[in-house]
């Protein structure tokens, strides 16, 4: 019997290569996995893209025969379903494996348990729970994808310390620092959409691409309730899978502008004038979006925290001021009083040269 030390110890092994598929594997988590005989590191894998070996069966590839009575440790429960890949509980079971420990649980209806009972009905000894938070906060949109059918939201601006995103003529290049500016784009690499609205569109005309050596550059959604942005924009361009959010209200001739350049058009409800966000954010769940990163402006920002929209904040903050006509990062939100605020609670704080990163969560 393993001690509990070791099988942690083993476990964090798995999570480093569970960290190497991330922002690749959508709409599967990233998965890692190690094999262990007889305290010793045998092989290991990760899943690198959907559509190609899980983790399991990649560190069982390389183990071989030495997988033969031996303990495979997985970030994630071990698929039992046949799916673009055979289920990873059949080949753990074809390779003589012994003992298997998980640390996330799958909320998957074709997962959630069936191919745990399925091992310990053949003999296997089967722990789960193992570094459970962590593997757990490896995979946060994939398990919020599962149990609500919504992504996972992240909102993230660069503002100065009274929280301007631009000056009162609008300019706003650039707040931050190149390092500060560096961090975001590695944070487009891991996400699978980013958002921003029709006004950002309109005033910087963006590529939102991700500008880093073997960068991917994620899906590109804007919300654009009466089409005014031009479909020649550089956000509309070849590339990654571009949609357009609009309203029902929008003509079919401006919709097939957009539709011929090979842009997606969502057309979603509206209500009192303001898109229905969690019906757009559904539809790209459905897609296989796993996590969206709002990037503004102020406005965008402000409807995804009046709709209880947001499950993170990334903020970057510049030492400098914009006073008092400079544009608020948050936009417009209806706090009346000190205790309708929305409430966050800082999770981390960290210096980049001369900015400040803070993440937070919002206190549900």
């Amino acid at each position: 019997m393993a001690r509990t030390g070791d099988d942690e110890r083993f476990m964090r092994l798995a999570l480093e290569e569970a960290r190497k598929g991330l922002g690749r594997t959508h709409p599967n988590p990233a998965v890692g996995a190690v094999i262990v005989k007889g305290g010793k590191l045998v092989a290991s894998g990760y899943h690198a893209r959907a559509g190609t070996a899980h983790a399991e069966a990649n560190a069982l590839l390389l183990a071989g025969p030495k997988a033969r009575g031996a303990t495979i440790y997985s970030t994630l429960e071990p698929c039992d379903h046949f799916g673009r890949t055979p289920p990873c509980t059949q080949a753990i079971l074809d390779s003589g494996i012994k003992r298997v420990v998980y640390g996330s649980a799958d909320p998957n209806p074709l997962v959630d348990g069936k191919g745990v009972r399925r091992m310990r009905r053949a003999g296997l000894e089967v722990k789960g729970g193992v570094l459970e938070a962590e593997c757990d906060a490896l995979n946060e949109p994939f398990l919020k994808v599962m149990r609500t059918g919504l992504p996972f939201v992240t909102l993230k601006a660069a503002m100065t310390l009274d929280g301007k995103i631009a000056t009162r003529s609008g300019e706003s290049k650039w707040i931050t620092s190149e390092a500060a500016r560096r961090r975001a784009h590695e944070l487009r690499d891991r996400v699978d959409a980013i958002v921003v609205g029709a006004g950002t569109v309109v005033a910087d005309n963006p590529r939102l691409t991700t500008r880093l050596p073997n960068g991917r550059d994620a899906m590109r959604v804007v919300i654009d309730p009466s089409l005014r942005t031009k479909p020649t924009a550089k956000v509309y361009a070849p590339g990654a899978p571009v949609v357009v959010v609009t309203s029902q209200a929008t003509s079919p001739n401006r919709q097939q502008r957009f539709s011929q350049r090979g842009v997606q058009v969502l057309v979603v409800p509206s209500r009192s004038g303001v898109l229905e966000l969690e019906v757009a954010l559904r539809a790209l769940a459905k897609q296989g979006v796993l996590h969206v990163l709002v990037e503004g402006g102020a406005r965008t920002t402000s409807l995804f925290l009046r709709a209880g929209l947001c499950d993170e904040l990334v903020l970057f903050l510049a030492p400098t001021l914009f006073g008092h006509e400079g544009l608020s990062w948050s936009g417009v939100l209806p706090v009346g009083s000190p205790k309708t605020a929305p409430r966050f609670e800082i999770t981390k704080v960290e210096a980049i040269e001369r900015d400040l990163l803070v993440r937070a969560r919002p206190v549900r």
